[in-house]
């Protein structure tokens, strides 16, 4: 996001941000649910979202901003949240409807 917002709008950088979350968690999730020993795509997806949660909170809120602004926006924080939700839960159905079509 802090590379996107130095060389790019405002408006711009939020939309990469929210078509490139979406993206790089359908990555970390599909390697991690290729691994034996998993949560469910729900928990999973409840898991990954609730540490990106707390990271903008704590840290890019709380010590960076120094303020809670950024919950304001819709497009900046709340369409990223719900697309990094969808992308690991639906990639961990994916992943587990593979494997037991496989079996």
């Amino acid at each position: 996001m802090g590379i996107a917002m130095a060389t790019t709008t405002q408006d711009n950088a939020l939309y990469i941000h929210a078509v490139l979350a979406p993206v790089f968690f359908s990555a970390v999730s599909l390697n991690y649910f290729r691994t034996d020993n998993h949560l469910t795509p729900l928990r999973t997806a409840f898991a990954f979202t609730s540490f990106v949660i707390f990271v903008d909170f704590f840290v890019v809120a709380l010590l960076l901003l120094q303020n809670l602004d950024m919950f304001s926006s819709v497009l900046g924080t709340w369409i990223p949240f719900v697309l990094i939700f969808l992308s690991t839960y639906l990639t961990g159905i994916g992943v587990n409807y593979k494997r037991t079509a496989a079996a």
